[in-house]
């Protein structure tokens, strides 16, 4: 995991993030169009997110995308209990298979969840999806983890990451965006 550097933000990156928090504008020069709104130029927004980006303020862009109405309805959540000292390594080995979409570590909650380990596949077909967890799990050495696979029912929110512009600057407290 990438440790910030220097978590340093004014006000203006604080209105740089907020304007961004939708997404950036569909346009030949959307780094350009954001500066004129707020009021700065397309390189000082440029090198505010890439200075963020680097010091870990900002992890990554990416997009959300819809996609069940993508045709992507198969969509699994595979969850692994791993040894804590093992998770670094058992999740570089799944995070280079092109299926998987998201990986990321969650803290367990005995007895009721023993699961550490999380790993999204969205696919086509169940039968396929499945297909891909079990050569994963041979792939990857997982056979040996107990695990589950989730396979999702319904979509009820599917939206980027939120920020608060009414965040305090001040010790680095920021509220969560209602």
């Amino acid at each position: 995991m990438k440790t910030p550097v220097n978590l340093q933000i004014d006000q203006h990156d604080i209105r740089l993030l907020g304007a961004i928090e939708d997404g950036l504008p569909l346009c030949e020069s959307p780094y350009s169009l954001i500066g004129e709104q707020l009021q700065m130029s397309e390189e000082d927004v440029i090198n505010r997110l890439s200075r963020m980006q680097t010091t870990g303020i900002i992890r990554r862009f990416g997009l959300v995308l819809k996609h069940r109405q993508l045709g992507f309805r198969a969509n699994a959540m595979v969850v692994w209990d791993v040894p804590d000292e093992e998770i670094d390594i058992v999740a570089q080995k799944i995070i280079t298979h092109d299926f998987v979409t998201l990986c990321y570590c969650r803290a367990r909650h005995p007895p009721v969840w023993q699961f550490n380990l999380y790993c999204m596949i969205h696919g086509r077909e169940r039968a396929v999806v499945e297909e891909q967890i079990d050569g994963l799990k041979k792939t990857a050495g997982l056979e040996s983890y107990p695990s589950k696979t989730l396979f999702s029912r319904r979509c009820f929110k599917q939206t980027g990451a939120r920020f608060s512009t009414a965040g305090k600057v001040n010790g680095g407290l920021y509220e969560q965006a209602s």
